[in-house]
């Protein structure tokens, strides 16, 4: 696509495009630092659905499945909703809003954008690509675990459906029977897992082929870029929606659905009273959006210059929300149905006890049931626990109440909730293959969407910023996903669960944090959020409200301290555990790290952390070095104006434009509005046209 010529009419147009022009080849142009080229080679996105199916799949991914709904059962159910909803808008929203304006206007990855408002800030894009790094590694081993029970749905009766026979003994394996079929598959055949992270063994064939096969089809769906993995995302953003959509359909039918969703909304209003409750809550707002990642900044930075990025950040936000209790609603129905099953099985097993007592003579006592014990399947859990509540303090131990309520306090989270409560419910399904199948590929697509958001928070930063990398985008797929896959390899050993605990819980929590505290203080205090302000009027061509500045500048800077200063202070007085597998025992048991693991975690923080002040004073010592860059320049006059005109309205009221002005308004913007057009990124292997630049 040629370049659109350059207006030369009267009132300043041809001038302000010249200056415009200009200031976007010396922010974009290929230097000696290695910096790509114009910004005009990138490319877009066909559509503005495919972008948002983008920002969404990315934004909606395990965490909505598994981790909200177990926060909302362990704090307060509807009180934890209201609480959430609140700091999405106070905090979320906001921050949100600064990353899609900043990528969009930019048009560069994380580091660019953080490098073109301060030199000294370039490190908070390459900590953001260490962390998106990180959260790969064990991401896709997420994703592996999906693939490896996708196949295994293809069985009847389901593989984890009964407990398998040791034909030595001919009797039902020792670890099964102590905990359940659900439990053994996942924690023996699955992981074939450790009892500690000490105990690190061989690594898992199986596993070890399964994460080969999830690193291909990222490979595969992102060897050419936004144009091949966004064509991938009209499946995986989608799909996910159809399934939970028919799982809510048919939990609602089953036996206890409606209980389960009682337990699940009703409001607690006491646990707004803990910190660590509204600590969990700004947690999950900051995870479920996306933010530090570079994945929102590089996403963005594929948009029109005049998208309206505002409302992308409410819409984005709303839906990922609703999406969040739509899975709610989804794992409580299963779930409640699953506690009435277990509760009416434990009926069946005490009345068969009692009924044994009942055979020995004189065995009468006035508390006897009233109910029919020779027919258990005809006994209303109702008439049982009104029963058990008159008599049950002189039955034995042996008889319980059996309470479903019991069975939905038990904490399920993560893989617990996926892999043992999930599968355990859906095993008693009708046609259990079939909803299992459902079930895994709707996690494997939730796990895609979300990998290819955080793949492209790695690559594109590094193709803007390096120009060998970003004309050779192809090889720079194949050797990242390559490199992932051979680091990975070190959650497939038998103790590589543990591992992958450890990156979640460590490796992103805090580098996350202190990577958007970074942004923020960046955009609000160095950058100066009144300017910022000003840019993204010139952008939409309408000004964002005045609250923003507010927000970004105390509300959001003060709320991320202090969820770092609860996170920290949270390590150091709590020393860090994790849940391990005692084969002996058939039980989870709760370990402290030894030493190495500690020393291992606090690498994975320091080395997310620390390119932030290294690249500052690199920044810092060179500081004096060479000319002035545009930025530079254009900070130093950009005070001259306080309210961003189009080039008409500032030629009729002020008079000819001033060169430098020019420059001050096209600072934040690498391109002027008026003047933008899309051209296809460069292939492999492809020179770059030179063009003359009319200034």
């Amino acid at each position: 696509m040629e370049k659109p010529p350059l207006p030369s009419d009267d009132g300043g147009h041809g001038l302000e495009a010249s200056h415009s022009e200009a200031a976007l080849m010396s922010l974009g142009g290929a230097g000696p630092g290695g910096e790509t080229g114009p910004a005009e080679d990138r490319p877009a996105w066909d559509s503005k659905l495919q972008y948002v199916l983008a920002q969404v799949g990315f934004s909606v991914g395990l965490g909505n499945v598994w981790r909200f709904p177990y926060l909302c059962h362990q704090n307060g159910g509807g009180a934890f909703m209201l609480l959430y909803v609140m700091l999405l808008m106070v905090v979320g929203v906001p921050l949100f809003f600064m990353e899609l304006a900043a990528g969009q206007s930019i048009r560069q990855g994380s580091i660019g954008v953080w490098k073109h408002i301060s030199p000294r800030l370039a490190g908070i894009g390459y900590s953001s690509c260490m962390v998106c790094f990180f959260v790969a590694l064990y991401y896709n081993v997420i994703i592996a675990w999906s693939l490896f029970y996708l196949g295994n749905s293809f069985q009847y009766p389901l593989p984890w459906e009964q407990c398998p026979v040791d034909h030595s003994t001919n009797t039902t394996v020792q670890e099964c029977a102590g905990s359940s079929p659900t439990s053994y598959f996942w924690f023996r055949k699955a992981l074939d897992i450790a009892d500690s992270i000490d105990d690190s063994g061989d690594f898992n064939p199986i596993m070890t082929g399964c994460l080969l096969a999830a690193w291909a089809i990222v490979c595969l769906a992102m060897i050419k870029g936004i144009k091949s993995s966004a064509k991938v995302m009209y499946f995986s953003s989608v799909f996910p929606y159809v399934v939970l959509f028919i799982f809510l359909i048919r939990g609602l039918m089953l036996d206890g659905a409606v209980d389960g969703i009682k337990y699940m909304f009703y409001p607690k209003l006491e646990i707004w009273g803990s910190v660590q409750v509204w600590r969990q809550a700004a947690t999950q707002v900051f995870f479920a959006l996306g933010l530090g990642y570079g994945s929102v900044i590089a996403y963005s930075s594929y948009n029109p210059v005049n998208n309206n990025c505002h409302r992308d950040a409410f819409m984005v936000s709303v839906i990922n929300f609703m999406t969040s209790v739509l899975a709610s609603l989804v794992v409580f129905v299963v779930l409640g149905f699953r506690a009435k099953s277990i509760a009416l099985n434990c009926v069946a097993s005490n009345l068969g006890v009692m009924s044994e007592l009942a055979a020995v003579p004189g065995s009468s006592p006035h508390w006897w049931p009233w109910f029919n014990m020779s027919d258990p399947s005809s006994v209303a859990l109702e008439d049982y626990r009104q029963w058990y509540s008159h008599y049950g303090a002189q039955v034995g131990p042996n008889i319980t109440d059996c309470n479903p309520e019991s069975e939905m306090k038990k904490g399920v989270e993560g893989t617990g909730l996926a892999f043992i409560a999930f599968t355990e419910a859906m095993a008693l399904f009708p046609a259990s293959p079939f909803w299992s199948a459902l079930f895994f590929l709707m996690l494997l697509n939730l796990g895609l969407s979300t990998m290819f958001g955080t793949m492209q928070g790695i690559l594109t930063p590094l193709m803007d910023n390096f120009s060998f990398l970003g004309h050779h985008k192809t090889m720079l797929t194949v050797c990242s996903c390559a490199l992932g896959f051979l680091i990975g390899l070190l959650f497939t050993q038998r103790s590589g669960n543990y591992f992958v605990t450890m990156f979640d819980d460590y490796s992103a929590t805090l580098p996350l944090i202190i990577v958007v505290i970074f942004e923020t203080a960046s955009v609000a205090w160095v950058y100066g959020a009144d300017k910022f302000l000003d840019d993204i009027e010139v952008m939409l061509k309408w000004r964002p409200p005045s609250i923003y500045k507010y927000m970004w500048k105390y509300v959001c800077l003060l709320s991320m301290v202090g969820l770092l200063a609860a996170s920290l202070l949270r390590m150091v007085f709590k020393r860090p555990t994790y849940t391990a597998w005692d084969h002996s025992t058939a039980s989870e048991s709760t370990l402290e790290y030894p030493g190495w693991a500690l020393a291992v975690l606090s690498m994975l923080i320091l080395a997310a952390a620390i390119p932030v002040p290294v690249g500052y004073l690199l920044s810092f010592i060179s500081g004096g070095r060479g000319p002035p860059d545009q930025d530079s320049v254009a900070d130093v006059h950009r005070e001259r104006y306080t309210k961003c005109e189009s080039s008409d309205e500032a030629a009729q009221s002020n008079g000819p434009i001033n060169d430098l002005d020019v420059m001050a308004r096209a600072a934040f913007l690498p391109l002027g509005h008026d003047h933008y057009s899309l051209l296809p990124q460069l292939e492999d292997g492809e020179e770059e046209e030179e063009e003359d630049t009319v200034v």
